[in-house]
Parts: C-alpha cells; sequence; structure tokens
C-alpha cells in the first residue's frame, strides 16, 4: 500500500487527535485538539501526516523551541520562538503500523526539512520507554534537564544534531528500528 508524508491540513485534525488519544490516553498523556493545533501553527513547515493508502497512519509536530526546554503539555503554544532548535514534539504512528519504519520515514522527513531550513539540533521529551527508539536514531540523553511529572515519571530529555544530508553523511533516521513505542513526549 502506498505511503506518503505530507503537509497537516485542517481535515486532518480528528484523525491526529484520535491517534495521540490512543497513544498517550491510558498514560495520562493526551493533550486535546487545541494543544496540538497549536503547535503544528507554531510551524506549519515542520508538521506532518503520514496517509497509508487512503487512511491517516501517523503524524509528526515539530517546532521551535528554545534548547532544554519543551512545551508545557497542560496548555498551547501562546508564542512562537525563533531558535535554531527544532523541538519534535510528537511522533505516532497507529499501533498496528508499527514495526515497519513508518516512524522513521516520518523521522527523516523532519530532518531533511530541519536541514535545509537551517535548525542546528532536534529536541525531544521521550516518554513510555521510547528513548530506547530515539536512541537508536541518533538522540543523546540529558539526564540533567529534569522533564516534568506531567510528561511521566520516565521522561527523557534527548536531543541531536541536525544531519548533514547535503554532504552525503548518513542520517540516523536511517538506522535500524527497534520496536519500543514510537511517540516521543509525549511526544
Amino acid at each position: 500500500m502506498r505511503v506518503t508524508v505530507r503537509a497537516v491540513r485542517d481535515g486532518d485534525w480528528d484523525a491526529v487527535v484520535a491517534l495521540e488519544s490512543a497513544a498517550y490516553g491510558a498514560a495520562g498523556l493526551s493533550e486535546g485538539r487545541a494543544a496540538l493545533e497549536s503547535r503544528a501553527a507554531a510551524s506549519p513547515a515542520t508538521c506532518f501526516v503520514m496517509d497509508h493508502g487512503s487512511r491517516t497512519a501517523g503524524y509528526l509536530l515539530a517546532l521551535p523551541y528554545p534548547m532544554f526546554a519543551y512545551p508545557d503539555l497542560g496548555r498551547g503554544e501562546g508564542i512562537v520562538f525563533h531558535s535554531r532548535n527544532l523541538h519534535l514534539h510528537d511522533l505516532v504512528v497507529a499501533e498496528d503500523l508499527r514495526g515497519r519504519g513508518l516512524g522513521r520515514a516520518l523521522l527523516r522527513r523532519l530532518t531533511t526539512v530541519a536541514a535545509a531550513k537551517g535548525y542546528g539540533t532536534v529536541s525531544l521529551v521521550a516518554v513510555g520507554g521510547s528513548d530506547t527508539f530515539w536512541a537508536a536514531n541518533g538522540f543523546r540523553p540529558h539526564r540533567e534537564v529534569a522533564p516534568p511529572a506531567g510528561y511521566g515519571t520516565d521522561a527523557v530529555y534527548m536531543s541531536m544534531a541536525v544531519p548533514d544530508v547535503r554532504g552525503g553523511r548518513t542520517n540516523p533516521a536511517d538506522a535500524p528500528s527497534h520496536q519500543a513505542p514510537i511517540k516521543n513526549e509525549v511526544g
């Protein structure tokens, strides 16, 4: 079946909210539609939906954010930061489609766009044990940064340098995938 990654459109939000709720609701990390939409509005060029045939199979929301900072899960974005750091707030792939490289495909799109737009780093908060997935894809933990309890007790702040996709360097998003949950920080 054909898989495409494209910009988020207005008609995508019901599917995005359903994916987010399924991935994070049980852990108490679901944010709700208004917060998700506000994050995408802060940086539409770095937010994507993945279609698998006619089905929305996943999404990724990333926005400029200061290094070592992260969105407050209890509220939407009120300002747009001017930062060379791009915060990958959320990446979700439908549970029945995980383990097929779809999360890596979304990450690859993000790193390509991040490089083209001049971002130097990508950060995230790994939740639910997903730090192993992110580490396998080039992210390093920053244990000195403690996300608030709202992200869960096992939350890990991580970052990576934006890969130089023009110079022939290997993109860490091409690394082998692990079967860990694909959503970072509550995203």
